[in-house]
């Protein structure tokens, strides 16, 4: 298919891969970004031909430019939602915008008459508030928000996909709409907009961290998600689907050994040792980032992607692929030094 589609949120990480595959496969895109000052900085990290893109400034929390950055698309891929790179002060500051953003991106694309609208989600509002240690989770759960140490963030995407789904199913009658949830985004950085999650190589890399801590996480390529985006916006059948984006669980340890047995010299301040729970825990009382984190001590949340392997032929790339590829492009970029 090809086509005019918007891509919300088009200056962030996940928006910008998407934007790029739409392009090579044919489509003209329309993107949103908070402020027209940014449209030069992120054509150029984009690199996609000018007339296959425009831009339009338009925000979570306000209806203004909406109406035009929609006008004219048969499809709408909403990826635009707060994405915090520590604690925040209150939680409504990720929640509200999220929730909202959704509704409206839902409203403005029925008004125009859209087909189909992806939405970005996560499998933080999959996995989380369900008191497990080791827990096996697929696109039937949802996070209970009630539920023990539910950061905002997951509160936000969970919040945000139910009102979209509430929303679709009273007020969407003749379009379609389907989420996206992928587990922690790495992979290559074209800009130092990219996603908090590859904080978690450029601290491994840095030798910022003392240790290992006992946690771990999904590990999924841009590149992947991206695909599976556009292959949701574009397969029938679609309405009403979910799909978690993820490849393996992987604890910190894990993706420390990626780094130093493919990046030898280059990763030599990667930790080797763990971090006691404790040292994390006592950090936690004056740190509130580090107090997201105590909560994933020693868990295991595994999200399969078999629906989307299954119904969508979806396959991601190796895990250590992607540990690599985010490595040597932060190092290319100039974002760390070695």
């Amino acid at each position: 298919m090809s086509g005019r589609v918007l891509v919300t949120g088009g200056s962030g990480y996940i928006g910008s891969f998407i934007i790029r595959q739409l392009v090579e496969q044919g489509w003209t895109v329309n993107t949103t970004v908070r402020s027209l000052k940014r449209e030069a900085e992120v054509r150029a990290s984009l690199a996609v031909p000018a007339d296959k893109l425009r831009f339009f400034a338009a925000d979570l929390l306000n209806d203004a430019g909406w109406a035009d950055a929609v006008a004219g698309c048969s499809h709408v891929v909403h990826v635009a939602s707060p994405l915090p790179s520590g604690a925040v002060k209150h939680e409504d500051d990720l929640i509200v915008p999220a929730r909202e953003g959704a509704l409206r991106a839902l409203r403005f694309a029925k008004a125009a008459g859209v087909q189909r609208v992806v939405m970005t989600s996560s499998v933080a509002a999959i996995a989380y508030g369900h008191g497990k240690k080791i827990g096996t989770y697929t696109e039937a759960d949802w996070t209970d928000v009630k539920g023990p140490q539910v950061h905002a963030y997951a509160k936000s995407k969970t919040l945000a996909e139910r009102a979209a789904r509430e929303w679709i199913a009273s007020e969407g009658a003749g379009m379609e709409y389907v989420s996206v949830n992928p587990a922690a985004v790495l992979g290559p950085v074209l800009s130092a907009d990219f996603s908090s999650s590859v904080q978690i190589i450029t601290r491994l890399l840095s030798g910022s961290l003392p240790g290992l801590p006992n946690f771990g996480f999904g590990v999924v390529d841009v590149r992947d998600v991206a695909d599976l985006h556009v292959r949701a916006l574009t397969a029938p059948g679609m309405d009403g689907e979910r799909f978690i984006a993820s490849g393996p669980f992987m604890m910190m340890k894990e993706v420390a050994a990626v780094l130093r047995g493919r990046m030898g010299n280059e990763a030599r301040k990667v930790p080797t040792r763990g971090l006691p729970d404790f040292v994390l825990q006592l950090t936690s009382l004056v740190d509130p980032t580090i107090r997201m984190v105590t909560g994933e001590l020693g868990k295991q949340r595994i999200t399969p992607s078999d629906h989307a392997r299954d119904v969508l032929g979806w396959v991601p790339r190796p895990a250590a692929d992607t540990i690599v590829d985010t490595a040597r492009s932060l190092i290319d970029k100039g974002v760390i030094t070695v």
